[in-house]
């Protein structure tokens, strides 16, 4: 199962995960969203919207590629992606997920071809809606907050910290960082999952 994540997709559906509206543009759980943007301006992909999502197709190196954010808020994401697999006529390997992570360090990638949600409740929706976590999947570290030096697993303090904007130390990290997943996500299309994951992962 394994080698069959790591062939190339002869088409992939790259969905970032976040919150919509403006109030929650900047935040760090938009980290997602942040990607795509800046894919799809990198590519010339223009992204039109639709009820559950905006969508935009294009190429990448000659590769087809649709780029797409969820209009659901993140705990509701699986009925969006559900929805554009059906639409697109796609199956779960060729997709590819961007969303923040709490633990791991900020600006800190890492690519996985399958997993668990990881307290995710965009993956944790997505998983529960399509029945699998056998899809790959790209996190960016937003580090977890602390208190006094301490992590900090507080369920009011880590929603207040994912849905607030990042300090401009941690913005210019976190912008840094999607400069690097959209290098991962051109290495990703064009030459597959497992070149991406052996270039990507050395700092995760």
């Amino acid at each position: 199962m394994l080698s069959f994540f790591l062939a190339m997709a002869a088409r992939w559906l790259i969905v970032g995960l976040g919150n919509p509206g403006r109030a929650y543009a900047t935040s760090r759980h938009n980290v997602g969203f942040w990607c795509i943007n800046r894919l799809a301006r990198k590519h010339g992909i223009p992204l039109s919207t639709k009820r559950l999502y905006a969508r935009g197709d294009g190429t990448i190196g000659g590769v087809s590629v649709v780029l797409a954010k969820p209009r659901t808020f993140v705990n509701r994401s699986g009925h969006a992606v559900s929805a554009l697999l059906r639409n697109e006529r796609m199956d779960t390997p060729e997709l590819f997920l961007v969303c923040d992570d709490l633990d791991l360090p900020l600006g800190k990638l890492r690519i996985r071809p399958s997993g668990s949600h990881g307290g995710h409740n965009g993956l944790r929706s997505i998983i529960a809606t399509l029945g699998t976590s056998s899809f790959p999947r790209l996190r960016i570290g937003i580090g977890r907050p602390q208190v006094e030096g301490e992590p900090v697993w507080d369920p009011e303090t880590v929603a207040d910290f994912v849905l607030t904007r990042p300090s401009p130390a941690d913005r210019e990290a976190l912008d840094a960082a999607v400069g690097r997943a959209l290098d991962a996500l051109d290495m990703l299309v064009t030459e597959g999952l497992e070149a991406a994951m052996n270039m990507h992962n050395r700092d995760a």
